[in-house]
Formats: structure tokens, C-alpha cells, sequence
């Protein structure tokens, strides 16, 4: 009988690389750049890394989703 392996729980990662981001937020570097200049996407450094804590990935989406609901109802 051969049994079938239980797929493994990926654990949440609570920080990623900015080509992570990059993949995750479907955004070119400079965009992704742009945005840490700019203060709506936060980053930290670690020693010479800058990585984008998860939360700050979830915050800049629903940053973003609230500023197209905004601009949909001001066009409805």
C-alpha cells in the first residue's frame, strides 16, 4: 500500500527581500522602491537587507483597496 505524503504546512514568513515583495506585490523594483520613499510601503534593515515586514505587505493592499473603493464611489 503506498501512501500518499500529507502536503506540509508552509509557515508564514514574517519578513521578505524586496524581490520577494516584488513578486508578491506584482510590482517592478522601482515601483516597490517608490513606494518605500514615499512611506506607503514600510521596510526594515537588517545589517545591510532591507526587507518589507509582511504586515507592512497586507497594510499597503488594503491601502490600496481602499483608495480604488474611494475613487469607485466618487465615480459611481
Amino acid at each position: 500500500m503506498n501512501a500518499v505524503p500529507m502536503p506540509i504546512a508552509v509557515p508564514e514568513r514574517h519578513l521578505y527581500r524586496i524581490t520577494e515583495a516584488m513578486r508578491l506585490l506584482s510590482m517592478s523594483r522601482s515601483v516597490i522602491y517608490e513606494q518605500l520613499r514615499s512611506g506607503r510601503l514600510r521596510s526594515v534593515k537588517q545589517g545591510r537587507a532591507r526587507l518589507v515586514p509582511a504586515v507592512a505587505i497586507q497594510e499597503y493592499v488594503e491601502l490600496l483597496m481602499k483608495e480604488a473603493k474611494v475613487s469607485y464611489d466618487e465615480t459611481a
